[in-house]
């Protein structure tokens, strides 16, 4: 039974249409408020979900204050150059295997929150984000959707001043900063997409639309990227992958982002975020002149 999570000012709650039903009402207690531990229980939440129009709602999804639906991950992974015309736009060679990297889990934010902007080159990457359920190690590709909790939307926020500041470049450190990963609004179960190898991703500037494909075009499908982390590390309940960004950019075409902009990213089946960019401080990008350790 499909079902859709949310995190509503800190508590889980499943959503219908246009309403909520905090979790921890609609289960009598069997499972708790918190998001986290509520990724636990996938089962309870596809029957409670089948089971909704029991129950009344807590309140207007409308009204309700949204957080990011996995608050806390272990780990959060992301993935570069995974869609080809993306690597073609930013002239770098195409990745035999899944290029990956960190995006430190204290960047993540929720789907209404401001990103705090450190530097002018901060650019955006609109991104389906993958969450685990069942974890496990040495996960085959034909298993690996079974491993799947569902998706959410997420946008990669990226300093590229940071990013490019060495060679080989910061991907981590450039993609972390506090703010640089929204995801939202909702958590949807796998069973919810009529075909999850062409779901679509699209991120609008300001309303103009910047980035506009699908799953089809990953180079590295989801399945593979989950089996190929999880011959390499233990796959936990709630970590997150960020897939990859298409095409559009704002580095390439020199439109980075700054204070004031708004950036919408939307997930079909999933829903839209919004985040408005604050121009906060500035940061010290480092010299390459740093003495030897």
């Amino acid at each position: 039974m499909p079902f859709a999570l949310a995190n509503v000012d800190g508590r889980a709650a499943l959503v219908a249409s246009d309403s909520y039903y905090d979790l921890e009402t609609v289960s009598q207690g069997s499972v708790g408020s918190d998001p986290m531990a509520a990724l636990e229980s996938a089962g309870q939440l596809a029957a409670l979900s089948d089971r909704l129009d029991a129950h009344q709602p807590t309140g207007s999804l409308a009204d309700a204050q949204l957080h990011a639906p996995v608050p806390a991950p272990r780990n959060s992974y992301g993935i570069g150059l995974n869609y080809r015309s993306h690597a073609a736009e930013a002239n770098m060679n195409v990745p035999e295997a899944p290029l990956v990297f960190t995006k430190f889990p204290s960047c993540i934010v929720g789907p209404y929150d401001d990103v705090e902007l450190r530097s002018e080159r901060v650019d955006y990457e609109g991104e389906i984000v993958v969450v685990i359920g069942p974890g496990g190690k040495d996960i085959h590709e034909a298993d690996a959707w079974s491993h799947v909790l569902g998706l959410t939307a997420g946008q990669d926020v990226s300093d590229r001043g940071m990013q490019m500041a060495s060679k080989p470049p910061h991907f981590d450190l450039g993609k972390s900063f506090d703010t640089f990963g929204p995801i939202g609004p909702l958590l949807v179960s796998t069973d919810s997409f009529a075909d999850l190898e062409a779901v679509r991703v699209t991120t609008r500037i300001n309303g103009e639309e910047r980035q506009n494909d699908t799953t089809a075009s990953l180079m590295f499908s989801i399945p593979t990227l989950v089996s190929y982390l999880s011959r390499i590390t233990t796959l936990r309940t709630g970590d997150v992958i960020f897939s990859g960004t298409p095409e559009g950019i704002g580095a390439v075409q020199g439109l980075f982002l700054t204070d004031g902009d708004v950036i919408t990213t939307t997930v079909e089946g999933v829903g839209t975020m919004t985040n408005r960019c604050v121009r906060v401080s500035d940061h010290c990008h480092p010299t390459p002149n740093f003495p030897p350790r």
